[in-house]
């Protein structure tokens, strides 16, 4: 490379490490500007310590693992079965996959909320503990993109084909196959997308505010309106959490890439 190359490569660098680190910096010194006298970390100890932060933060992290656990069960088996079966339908699927991207959240809400609302046939909304399966639902349906995509990828990387065919002439049934065989060598895939998938939920806020449920993204609206230095130190939690789950996606990644560099060496 040569040299006025190099330094424009390291100049955009540095410029997009500043439009994106500066913001976050002067968030994190005003939420040190609590007490005025001198910086200290009382803004963090009070959000910390406040019981409604706890409960929505603990709220949103169990409906993130729900979600979690629900689109691997409903992605992996159906990536799995279109990749062997019906290879031509790939398409179609990619295609559906992709629409919660582009069809935004707040329409998707409110189409549950047509569909379920308590005059309906399937009334979700007019209890606590079904609402919560639907905020399940609407979650898996705006991951879905994420979640399906790293498991299509890891699909692709390996020959599962031949593995399927293998597992079979040994007697093992499909569930077996995709239990034992199929999972463990999509292990790196399928937590990418469950880290990308629990970044996603943890800080959602239209589907839970429309959805009336007590999640982190509302909370930190709720204190947004009414505080001045609390919110501040919400969102850098915020940014560390999902920074923590795209750090945990790289750390993954390479030691899967230095797992399947191993099994490549001869003699390994």
């Amino acid at each position: 490379m040569k040299p006025a190359s190099r330094a424009g490569a390291w100049l955009a660098i540095a410029l997009g490490s500043l439009y994106f680190l500066l913001p976050l910096i002067a968030t994190f010194e005003f939420s040190l500007r609590m007490r005025r006298e001198s910086y200290s970390l009382e803004a963090y100890r009070v959000v910390l310590t406040d019981p409604g932060f706890q409960s929505a933060f603990g709220y949103s992290i169990l409906m993130a693992l729900l979600t979690v656990i629900t689109s691997i069960v409903l992605v992996v088996p159906t990536a799995c079965w279109i990749e062997l079966r019906l290879p031509r339908m790939r398409p179609v699927i990619e295609f559906i996959t992709l629409l919660p991207l582009v069809i935004p959240a707040i329409i998707i809400v409110f189409g549950y909320l047509r569909l379920y609302n308590s005059s309906s046939w399937l009334p979700l909304t007019g209890n606590e503990r079904a609402t919560d399966l639907l905020l399940i639902c609407s979650y898996v349906t705006l991951s879905l993109p994420y979640m399906y995509r790293s498991v299509h990828s890891g699909l692709r990387a390996i020959d599962v084909r031949t593995l399927t065919e293998a597992s079979e002439s040994l007697g093992a049934g499909w569930f077996t196959t995709l239990a034992h065989v199929i999972a463990p060598a999509l292990k790196s895939a399928i937590l990418s997308g469950s880290f990308l998938t629990f970044a996603v939920v943890i800080g959602e806020f239209t589907m839970a505010s429309l959805l009336n449920r007590p999640a982190f993204g509302p909370y930190l609206q709720l204190i947004g309106a009414n505080r001045a230095y609390e919110p501040s130190a919400l969102a850098v939690i915020a940014f560390l959490v999902t920074w923590a789950s795209m750090g945990l996606i790289q750390v993954v990644s390479r030691n899967a890439a230095g797992a399947g560099a191993k099994r490549r060496l001869p003699g390994a």
